[in-house]
């Protein structure tokens, strides 16, 4: 796993995740699901941050699959703000394909590091 690119693209996408809060208060009006999508979507990068600082290869892996938790809620959240036509298509379809793609990138990490402790064992 790139640490460095995982990093980079959480951050940029909790930067996202920031705006589009901003935009769900301010311009929509919208309370409630934005509290939503600003927690889960911000946390995926925090998530990852503590990993890289685990005490240990479980605890890594235990705040990567937080880390993958936080994705997948948040792109149920951009569904609904999707579904309830808080956003158009093209700003979901913009957005929705970070998280998915943060998602890839989280479960092949942790695909990866369940293959590395299995042959280290």
């Amino acid at each position: 796993m790139k640490e460095s690119l995982l990093r980079e693209k959480s951050k940029a996408f909790a930067i996202r995740i920031i705006k589009l809060y901003k935009f769900l208060l301010n311009d929509k009006k919208e309370f409630v699901l934005s509290k939503q999508i600003l927690r889960s979507g911000t946390s995926i990068g925090a998530n990852f941050a503590e990993a890289i600082y685990g005490v240990s290869e479980a605890d890594f892996l235990n705040k990567l699959s937080i880390a993958q938790k936080e994705a997948s809620e948040t792109i149920y959240w951009l569904e609904l703000l999707y579904e309830t036509e808080f956003l158009t298509k093209e700003q979901f379809n913009s957005v929705h394909a970070d998280a998915e793609e943060l998602l890839k990138i989280l479960a092949a990490s942790i695909i990866t590091m369940k293959k590395k402790k299995l042959i280290v064992h």
